[in-house]
């Protein structure tokens, strides 16, 4: 039997091994069972499959400085969080070692086994955040490195009431914190017309997906205001303001369309994203298309509806700012 000796204990191994340029083991596919000594307790990494939620052997991994990045358990297994303690079928971990990530479940989606059939198993958990106690089913939640919960994402489904500087509003998909406590941004549950410098814009994306709730569609400045936003429903409107290095241009930004993942010829929206800054104001179209930047000084912005049907993106602008 293959075995690679780790700061963890010794590992079994079937398979290949990938390593670093040093030498220092990357990942490796346990072929046996073992329990790892490890500061959260005594892990043992998978090692079975089943016919339906695990049909193959997830490999066990290490940061380069032989640190565990991420274990697959072969059952679920209670592990004590800074936010209290959780069943997870899936761990991951900084490079110091402290503790990164937490799944509770870890099925591997396919025409066998499906994200409903997922969900039968998914049950709420408790969890101490800077919201309070909550108990909500969960995909993940994700710490800092000193132990601060960083952001917490929602099963599908699932909503949470968040205190906001927009008062209370209801939450999907996730919610995101600073390492102080304070909200950072949260993904809507509906369409929510939020206050910002360019006008009152529609916070949503239709495209948002549960995998992680690090980055969200509505975010916050510390002291309040909207800092950025994501948009399904809402066009921007700018116009040079007179007297400035811009006077008598006309702008305009609006979500953008694709044709439809499903190939039936349909087409779907792309959010748009704005973010506020005190000097100027960026806005893109598309999620990795460069930045527009429009400096405060020289534009003048307003937002109207968008409606996807009716967008004429080269058309006319009556641009009354």
């Amino acid at each position: 039997m293959n075995t690679l000796h780790t700061r963890y204990g010794s590992i079994p191994f079937a398979g290949f091994v990938e390593r670093f340029a040093d030498g220092g083991v990357m990942s490796c596919t346990p072929s046996g069972a073992v329990t790892l000594d490890t500061p959260y307790g005594a892990l043992s990494p998978q090692f079975s499959t089943d016919d339906l939620r695990r049909r193959t052997v997830q490999s066990l991994s290490f940061h380069p400085t032989g640190a565990l990045r991420a274990i697959p358990l072969e059952r679920a297994t209670r592990v004590e969080t800074p936010a209290g303690a959780l069943m997870a079928e899936l761990l991951t971990f900084h490079p110091d070692g402290a503790l990164c990530r937490v799944f509770p479940l870890n099925g591997k989606l396919s025409g066998y086994w499906t994200q409903d059939d997922e969900g039968l198993l998914a049950e709420p958990v408790r969890l101490d955040t800077p919201l309070g106690r909550i108990e909500k089913r969960i995909i993940n939640v994700y710490f800092a490195p000193d132990g601060a919960l960083l952001s917490l994402t929602l099963w599908p489904g699932e909503t949470l009431d968040v205190p906001t500087p927009l008062g209370v509003l209801a939450a999907r998909v996730g919610v995101a914190f600073r390492p102080d406590g304070s909200l950072r941004s949260l993904e809507p549950a509906r369409p929510l017309a939020v206050p910002t410098p360019a006008g009152r814009i529609q916070a949503y994306d239709l495209d948002a997906v549960g995998i992680s709730g690090d980055a969200n569609s509505l975010e916050f400045w510390p002291d309040g205001p909207v800092k950025r936003v994501r948009t399904n429903l809402t066009r921007v409107l700018a116009c040079g303001r007179p007297g400035g290095d811009e006077q008598g241009r006309e702008l305009s930004f609006c979500p953008e369309l694709r044709d439809s993942l499903c190939g039936d010829g349909d087409n779907e929206i792309v959010p748009m994203q704005l973010e506020f800054g005190p000097e100027e104001t960026r806005i893109r179209t598309r999620p990795n298309q460069a930045w527009t930047a429009l400096p405060n000084k020289n534009w003048d912005l307003r937002t109207e509806p968008f409606v996807a049907q009716f967008a004429t993106p080269f058309g006319h602008m009556g641009c009354a700012c």
